[in-house]
């Protein structure tokens, strides 16, 4: 995975501050030119790196600090804090609200993944409490109505598109009208992706003045790296794009060069595709990001996936313990139990220690054997505690 490679250099780059016997102005620049080295890599502007070490270099005063601080976790914590500054693009101006019909139009270039990331977000939101629908506004690629329908009908999404139709405004406009008319609140239109650019720009035009969306969101594959500053500025100056879905951000080593171009462009990123499949789709918060980056655990996240999908009822006791830092097998026999209705183990690998490079399936399948194992110590006490008698057995 190319994020957890560009964590694992610049979490070495650290484990050399933290191994050192003396940390001094040397030891500190050394780590600071391998993580320099490792985000130009990633494609980060070089002006942007360049200013990053700066600001590192004025915040750290190595020779005021005294023989008791922490000198290691110091460095660790202002890395971190411009790595946010760094990645973070601003947030939404929009945001979507029960109870009345939002319109949200989905443009990007052809390849970009964008309607696969419809359903994607359309699936999101239905798990959310919305009542979502999907249109196939894109006439131009062979095969995108049959792949709307198909992804939309595995996932139970009402959708609109036509075979016969080529006008995109108008199949746009009706599948609106028709949804709104039905009481859905979260309409989702994808449009073409033309590969030139006058035709496209033209077109999306059109669409925006014919269904008036509430939010426009741009589709981009994050493989583009740099060059996302300067497509973002291009749709902008056609449409008012308010946000931002960037796609593969975890299979490509340019992901991180492009979310740090989106910065520049202050156009919010509020999802990210992480795979292929519909649950591979995360809301995009920086801070569990360069928690992964510089391999700590990403609580904030973890405690996230509780609210989402830990039942109402356990959901006290658990972030009771977590809190009070008791994260035992009991507790995370508790979160595997919950597990099965997210579906995998995914999302405990890419929260705990998620830029070792380990292969992800190893770290899988050790997971899935520690719940195994867990899950048989839990029956053996219960076990035991039923052949000692009812009363043992009852507490």
């Amino acid at each position: 995975m190319a994020l957890a490679k560009l964590g694992g250099s610049i979490s070495r780059a650290l484990h050399q501050v933290r191994d050192a016997p003396i940390v001094d102005e040397n030891v500190l620049n050394e780590c600071l030119y391998e993580i320099r080295w490792a985000l130009l890599q990633a494609d980060v502007q070089f002006r942007m790196v360049y200013d990053m070490f700066i600001n590192v270099k004025k915040n750290v005063n190595l020779h005021d600090l005294s023989g008791g601080h922490n000198k290691f976790k110091i460095i660790q914590l202002e890395v971190a804090n411009e790595l946010c500054k760094l990645l973070f693009p601003g947030m939404p101006s929009f945001t979507l609200k029960k109870g009345r019909t939002s319109v949200v139009m989905f443009v990007g270039l052809q390849g970009s993944g964008k309607t696969t990331t419809c359903t994607k977000y359309a699936c999101y939101h239905k798990k959310k409490g919305w009542k979502p629908a999907l249109v196939c506004a894109d006439t131009v690629r062979t095969g995108a109505f049959d792949q709307l329908k198909e992804n939309a009908s595995k996932a139970t999404i009402p959708f609109y598109g036509s075979y016969m139709e080529t006008d995109p405004v108008k199949i746009a406009t009706e599948g609106v009208e028709q949804f709104t008319e039905e009481n859905f609140d979260l309409i989702i239109v994808d449009t073409s992706g033309h590969k030139e650019e006058a035709p496209l720009f033209e077109e999306m035009h059109q669409m925006f003045e014919a269904v008036k969306p509430d939010l426009v969101v741009y589709v981009m594959n994050s493989s583009i790296g740099q060059a996302a500053f300067d497509h973002v500025q291009a749709f902008k100056q056609t449409i008012s794009v308010g946000a931002v879905i960037v796609t593969n951000v975890d299979s490509h080593a340019k992901g991180v060069g492009a979310l740090s171009a989106l910065s520049r462009t202050k156009c919010p990123v509020i999802f990210i595709g992480t795979g292929e499949h519909m649950d591979e789709f995360e809301v995009f918060d920086v801070k569990p990001l360069v928690s992964c980056l510089l391999g700590t655990d990403d609580w904030s996240g973890y405690m996230n996936e509780i609210h989402d999908f830990v039942p109402m009822d356990r959901q006290p006791k658990l972030l009771q313990k977590l809190s009070q830092g008791n994260f035992t097998s009991g507790v995370m026999s508790e979160q595997f139990q919950s597990m099965p209705n997210r579906g995998s183990t995914d999302q405990v690998v890419s929260m705990i220690h998620c830029t070792k490079e380990l292969n992800p399936r190893v770290i899988k399948r050790h997971l899935e054997e520690a719940k195994s194992h867990v899950s048989r110590l839990l029956w053996n006490q219960r076990l035991m505690k039923l052949t000692r008698g009812p009363e043992e057995a009852q507490r």
